[in-house]
């Protein structure tokens, strides 16, 4: 009769990565991995598709891609989620392009203050806020999801430019070029 550990202890012995390690050669050490990003990676995906059993499928295939691609995985000095959430990423974009559907992108009042200061405190708040929506649909799918990323969820430079495969001086340039360039479409949109 063996004798198990209490779940506390195991949790607190959890290390991300002897867990990256171990899954490299067998794939039931990755289990702590799901278990750990699961629910963040579900949120990323949903924000996106805007449906809950749609998301839970893309969410899946992200897991499933990331296990079948571990051994490809090497540490950037950034976190593995980092790495999750370039996958999960690109399965939304491909959902996209094969199902010729629309992005889905989730305003809420809290993650968009920054935005509106970096791009206008010209227009009112509300002013503002009803044409964001019309500037946002003449992005590129890359440029939505760069401000997205970066303004909306609040990810630093860093982050953002592992998940979408860029550097971080590239990305704070293309950033700083989409807020011209949505900057404009607002002076358009009068």
């Amino acid at each position: 009769m063996t004798e198990q550990q209490p779940a506390e202890q195991t949790r607190t012995k959890f290390s991300e990565e002897d867990a990256i390690l171990k899954s490299k050669t067998d794939p039931k050490a990755f289990r702590p991995l799901y278990e750990a990003y699961f629910k963040r990676i579900l949120l990323f995906v949903l924000h996106r598709v805007g449906d809950k059993d749609l998301a839970s499928d893309v969410t899946q295939q992200v897991f499933l891609n990331a296990l079948s691609k571990i051994d490809k995985y090497q540490s950037r000095g950034l976190p593995f989620s980092s790495w999750l959430f370039r996958i999960a990423s690109n399965q939304c974009n491909d959902f996209f392009r094969k199902n010729k559907k629309m992005r889905t992108v989730v305003l809420e009042d809290t993650n968009i203050r920054e935005l509106y200061e970096d791009l206008t405190e010209e227009q009112s708040w509300s002013e503002w806020e009803k044409k964001l929506p019309g500037v946002l649909e003449h992005l590129s799918p890359d440029d939505l999801q760069l401000i997205e990323l970066r303004y909306f969820e609040q990810r630093p430079f860093k982050e953002v430019s592992e998940i979408m495969g860029l550097t971080e001086s590239n990305t704070k340039v293309r950033a700083y070029r989409i807020l011209d360039k949505m900057k404009k479409i607002f002076l358009q949109k009068k």
